[in-house]
């Protein structure tokens, strides 16, 4: 059975080393978090495994890993630096500030229940810089708020270098910044984030189909990669529509207290390229932007067969690193009754999710041939490249199976006295705890069917 809070995902990540609270000996600081020695590794599967279906199993999708600081210019032509805000409210009696459209009450405060609240404001998101000997403590740079801007300016970058017809895309995972009024959530709502974007270059024409063909692509990703039951997604059509979109959809998840957004996928229409495009009177644009006057380069594409020139439409898949992660260890988590008293926790992830591949545990630590054969396997299995092997030389066997099945290991590998005489290992499987004797030439083979499974 998943979690059935959040705060049983919050025990096991500090417990296990996945997720810390930043800056934690000094009190800590709303909105970051740190990754330990298995949130790393997990997080890296997720990317991994984003990153091997949108590149490595197509032909039509490109890579890009864009600068976190960026030229104000640019988030002042794709709208962010005059529009991207929350609305802001604070409570007279207690001074908490709130974004209104979260509230349970907009009429009251959530942290006292009164109802002295200021009108709302418009609160920047956006983390301002000033960089340069110059700058003088004025903004003339923005840690990106997201990966997708920064995507568009380098259109013409990509299309030059590795031509692609139409459709085609690129696709960024990285870091963004926002000055989030109250984070929330554990990882779901922070200041500083991964996103995972794509962004897919169609002609008008076509926008509707891929539309579709994406929210289709991306809702089977969650359930054959990530392993998340189809009943726990659903899809949200926005109601009310950003200023950019055509069309949008949220993939939502079912969290303990209520399905919320992992993934958005939006028609974008012609927006994005047409901001930031020179020369945008020469193309029919559908998105109303603001005037720009400051782009160098026509961010058009031209048809080879019709030998139209024109801005092409977006369909723009955008993923949450974190909150992937989270939904992942909220689903695969279980707490299982062993009879007698006894129950153990377990991360059921899938094994090519796990942030250990395998743990080789030696039986005893104080015999000498069998640490070092145990040692021999271990340098066998890394030589594999499929990810993070353990040693494991405690001695305690139960408390290593048990430490293992909370971290999701798929499985452990134990050497013992028999291994010595007949050249066999136990293989211990961490979703059904069954075990088996192979060969130890035969464990490699082993791990590599389990970890495509």
């Amino acid at each position: 059975m998943p979690a059935k809070s959040v705060n049983d995902i919050v025990a096991l990540c500090k417990r296990r080393g996945f997720i810390f609270t930043g800056s934690e000996i000094y009190g800590g600081l709303g909105g970051a978090y740190d990754y330990g020695p298995y949130g790393v590794e997990l997080m890296r599967n997720i990317r991994n495994a984003w990153w091997n279906s949108m590149i490595y199993a197509r032909n039509d999708i490109e890579g890009l890993d864009a600068a976190l600081i960026s030229n104000r210019l640019m988030w002042k032509y794709s709208g962010h630096e005059g529009s991207f805000s929350d609305p802001l409210v604070e409570c007279k009696k207690c001074g908490a500030r709130m974004r209104q459209d979260k509230m349970k009450d907009p009429t009251k405060c959530d942290n006292c229940g009164s109802t002295e609240i200021t009108e709302p404001r418009a609160y920047q998101l956006m983390m301002g810089l000033s960089i340069g000997a110059m700058a003088d403590g004025a903004i003339n740079a923005y840690l990106r708020p997201e990966t997708a801007t920064t995507t568009y300016v380098n259109f013409k970058n990509v299309l030059d270098s590795k031509p692609h017809k139409l459709p085609f895309g690129i696709a960024q995972i990285g870091k963004a910044f926002r000055n989030e009024i109250s984070p929330r959530g554990f990882v779901f709502r922070m200041r500083e984030f991964e996103q995972a974007e794509m962004q897919y270059f169609v002609n008008p024409a076509d926008d509707e189909k891929y539309f579709e063909y994406w929210k289709k692509t991306r809702l089977a990703w969650w359930t054959d990669k990530l392993g998340i039951p189809a009943e726990k997604l659903r899809f949200l059509p926005h109601v009310k529509l950003a200023h950019y979109a055509k069309a949008a959809v949220d993939i939502e998840y079912a969290f303990p207290d209520g399905f919320d957004e992992v993934e958005g996928v939006h028609n974008r229409q012609d927006f994005d390229l047409g901001s930031h495009t020179k020369a945008q009177n020469e193309f029919k644009l559908s998105a109303k932007v603001l005037e720009n006057k400051d782009s160098t380069t026509k961010l058009s594409y031209s048809d080879a067969q019709s030998g139209e020139n024109f801005i092409p439409y977006v369909i723009e898949t955008a993923m949450g690193v974190n909150r992937a992660m989270l939904a992942v260890m909220i689903e695969s988590y279980d707490e299982e009754d062993l009879g007698d008293g006894k129950s153990r926790t377990v991360l059921k992830l899938k094994p090519w999710l796990s942030p250990v591949k395998a743990a080789v545990i030696p039986l005893v630590r104080n015999v000498p041939e069998i640490v070092d054969l145990s040692n021999k396997i271990v340098d066998e299995l890394r030589n594999l490249g499929i990810g993070k092997i353990e040693l494991e030389n405690s001695g305690n066997i139960g408390k290593n199976y048990r430490r293992h099945d909370e971290i999701g290991t798929p499985v452990c590998v134990t050497v013992d006295h028999q291994t010595l005489e007949d050249g066999t290992v136990t293989i211990r499987y961490r979703d059904s705890m069954e075990q088996e004797r192979i060969k130890t030439n035969e464990v490699a083979k082993k791990l590599l069917e389990i970890v495509k499974q």
